[in-house]
């Protein structure tokens, strides 16, 4: 799924993004703690890297492992553009039970569960939100390190550029590539403009009926 994070005028909060110089000033800053609920994020991509959802082939098991994902989480932290996709797709029929011409059976049970699940999002544009969720405000990197202060087993995020803001300020605990057997031809790819390097471990190898692989990595730290 494609996301557009908001970056807004250069004020170090939400908005801005941290820019080079925070992110380094964070990541020295605060000291990580395994007692501290995980930020785990997880994307489907092609075989040559297109992340775009409509590039990538959904079936009844890759919406199983989408909710077991889901269930591992508190609460959900999204962008503005994947939280607004997210409502406009899963609200309704979660709520009425009325697919919409493009929604399988199976997709329900994902739409219920996304429904019912906390979440916070990152915008400077929405005037609110009310899907069960309420919006994140001042700076990224304390704000989503509070967020894990919090008691619970764990936070998960989706989309794009979100999530590379995320990874420039270390605060991503877990990172899920599904890789799908499929050539796109086209992008967008992951984390373009990462300023530095991020070194991972793979902990875990999921292949699914399809010929996708679920690779999960933690950073090393």
């Amino acid at each position: 799924m494609t996301e557009s994070w908001e970056p807004g005028a250069g004020s170090g909060k939400l908005e801005a993004g941290s820019g080079e110089q925070e992110a380094r000033s964070w990541e020295q800053g605060k000291q990580y703690d395994y007692a501290m609920r995980p930020l785990r994020y997880s994307i489907n991509v092609t075989l040559d890297g297109c992340c775009d959802h409509r590039a990538i082939p959904a079936d009844e098991e890759l919406h199983r492992h989408a909710i077991e994902n889901l269930n591992r989480a508190d609460a959900l932290l999204f962008g503005r553009v994947t939280y607004e996709m997210m409502e406009s797709a899963w609200r309704e029929p979660a709520r009425t039970g009325v697919r919409p011409d493009w929604m399988a059976e199976w997709g329900l049970p994902f739409a219920r569960t996304i429904d019912a699940a906390k979440k916070y999002v990152v915008s400077s544009t929405l005037d609110r939100v009310d899907w069960n969720a309420e919006r994140v405000r001042g700076d990224l990197g304390k704000a989503v390190h509070e967020l894990k202060q919090q008691p619970g087993k764990g936070l998960f995020t989706g989309g794009v550029k979100l999530p590379l803001a995320l990874a420039e300020l270390g605060l991503i605990d877990e990172y899920e590539i599904v890789v799908h057997p499929r050539l796109a031809g086209h992008g967008p790819t992951l984390f373009a403009g990462l300023s530095k390097h991020v070194d991972l471990k793979l902990v875990s190898r999921l292949e699914l009926g399809s010929g996708a692989v679920a690779l999960r990595y933690e950073p090393r730290r």
